[in-house]
């Protein structure tokens, strides 16, 4: 039985945050909307009330029954939960005089509270809220305030329920970590114990047991997340898995051979599949780029399903899907009203009535590279930057044509090299090389030349939700693209794209 704490999301944009939070902490967590509550089981070892867009005044508000597990269960209430184990314990939550966002310094720390202990006097937290609790139930007690907030945190009297006004999780609250440990550790008395070592140990007990002496079949990309869902099935059932991998005509150079020579030594089952051809005439004289991605889905489908049509006795298919995935589908404001059509291969296990086998649904991003690092797989799998699941298509803007397609692989390919060979590439989340729909007037020897423009792209980031250009090093973009342009037919202008994330995406289409 493995310690868990339960995370009643009310809409927080830091509930998956407040996740990863407790993974490093190495207790093992799970996302829940608040609206979603049952009976704690004896592994549930605490429950952390997240924060909310919401006002508790508001009509609208999350208003979950408490009552199965107050007082039963250790509780942690962040901002919005924290309001409303006030509000509804008989406090009071007002309007605060000006909306309190940004940095604040405790002035008042109380270290006999378990909560608080080895937290500094005048320690920096975070505020975001636009409430504040101005008086607190007969039976809570405040444990800190700020110099202009009383109630910063609060404990209830005999209890483990506790509230904090501001956020442990960010990076601003430069004791968080301490909070949150004292949360799980001393007043939830959770092991901390888990890992993706051990995660990995189990999974294949427990994939083992699922899948019995069926055969499995899995869609490869050459990313992290389907390569190690492919190893965690391999080491459980061997011989059973059959793993496919298409060749889209839109992977970067060479990148169909490589990575499939990857996966054979590794002893997995796998198919490679040319379909070049097929994706690359499907998209001719196709500029709309979800337009694009529909195309490349639709015929996914069509090649994986010729390609399982010929396997035996096939029961499963696995995906590679990871923990935000899940999250976002159970959100407290329901599935996203639209997935890109890249990542749905949804009409296959209907078609041949497949069950669905998700090894990574529990972990994220940073998580499933630290399995696969467990596992033995390659660096140059497991440490390769996020890449589109509509590959070069979503990269060169506007219509795809051949020439196109190898003028942006061989740009690419210079810009992605010269990151690894000069130690870059691992401080970088993802890069690439964006195609121009323009062209531009240049000079090569004595001829004027009128041909296509790049932009090149590279982003820092920890997880994609938010990212910021990377300040790479002016020489080696000088070099970079000064091989563009005289080593790529076609192109004769290379800029810099420094915009972050938001406003801009990381990819542009």
């Amino acid at each position: 039985m493995q310690d868990t704490v339960y995370i009643l999301d009310f809409g927080s944009q830091y509930t998956q945050l407040i996740a990863r939070k407790v993974r490093e902490l190495s207790v093992y967590c799970e996302i829940h909307p608040y609206n979603q509550i049952t009976e704690p089981g004896p592994d549930i070892k605490g429950i952390i009330l997240s924060g909310s867009p919401f006002s508790v005044r508001d009509e609208n508000a999350p208003m979950p029954d408490l009552s199965e597990i107050y007082g039963r269960i250790p509780i942690l209430g962040i901002c919005y939960g924290a309001q409303y184990l006030a509000q509804s314990n008989g406090g009071e939550v007002r309007p605060s005089a000006s909306r309190e966002y940004g940095r604040a310094n405790l002035s008042f720390v109380d270290n006999s509270s378990p909560l608080l202990n080895k937290v500094s006097q005048d320690s920096q937290v975070w505020m975001s809220h636009g409430d504040t609790i101005m008086r607190l139930p007969e039976d809570y007690r405040v444990i800190a305030s700020t110099g202009d907030i009383e109630a910063g945190a609060f404990q209830v009297q005999g209890d483990s329920v506790f509230g904090l006004q501001f956020h442990p999780e960010v990076y601003h609250t430069t004791e968080g970590k301490q909070i949150l440990q004292n949360f799980l550790k001393d007043i939830c008395g959770c092991s901390m114990s888990w890992t993706p070592d051990s995660f990995a140990e189990s999974s294949v007990i427990e994939l083992r047991d699922k899948l019995g002496k069926d055969n499995v079949i899995l869609g490869l990309s050459g990313g992290v997340d389907s390569s190690v869902a492919a190893l965690l099935l391999h080491q459980a059932i061997g011989k059973q898995l059959t793993s496919i991998f298409v060749d889209n005509g839109l992977l970067r150079k060479n990148e169909f051979e490589k990575v499939l020579e990857t996966y054979k030594e590794l002893g997995l089952n796998v198919i490679g599949v040319d379909s070049r051809k097929k994706f690359l005439d499907g998209l001719s004289g196709i500029t709309d780029p979800e337009e694009k991605r529909k195309i490349i889905g639709r015929n996914f489908i069509e090649v994986f399903e010729e390609e399982a049509g010929k396997l035996n006795d096939v029961k499963w298919l696995a995906q590679g899907t990871i923990y935000p995935d899940v999250i976002e589908s159970i959100s407290v404001n329901g599935p996203s009203a639209k997935i890109k059509s890249h990542h749905n291969v949804g009409g296959i296990p209907e078609k041949m009535n497949l069950k669905i086998v998700e090894p990574l649904k529990l972990l994220f991003k940073d998580e499933v590279r630290r399995v696969g690092k467990a596992l033995g797989l390659d660096p140059i799998v497991l440490h390769r930057h996020p890449f589109p699941g509509p590959g070069l298509a979503v990269r060169i803007l506007g219509d795809i044509t051949d020439d196109k397609v190898r003028m942006l692989q061989e740009a690419d390919d210079i810009f992605i090299g010269g990151l690894m060979e000069t130690g870059l590439y691992d401080e970088v989340w993802q890069a690439g090389v964006i195609l121009l729909p323009v062209q531009s007037v240049g000079v090569m020897g004595d001829e004027r030349t009128y041909e296509k423009a790049v932009a090149l792209r590279a982003v820092t980031s920890t997880d994609g939700m938010t990212a910021d250009w990377a300040k790479l090093p002016y020489e080696f973009l000088a070099r970079v693209s000064n091989d563009i342009i005289n080593k790529v037919r076609g192109i004769n202008r290379v800029v810099y794209d420094i915009s972050s994330k938001p406003p801009a995406t990381i990819e542009w289409e």
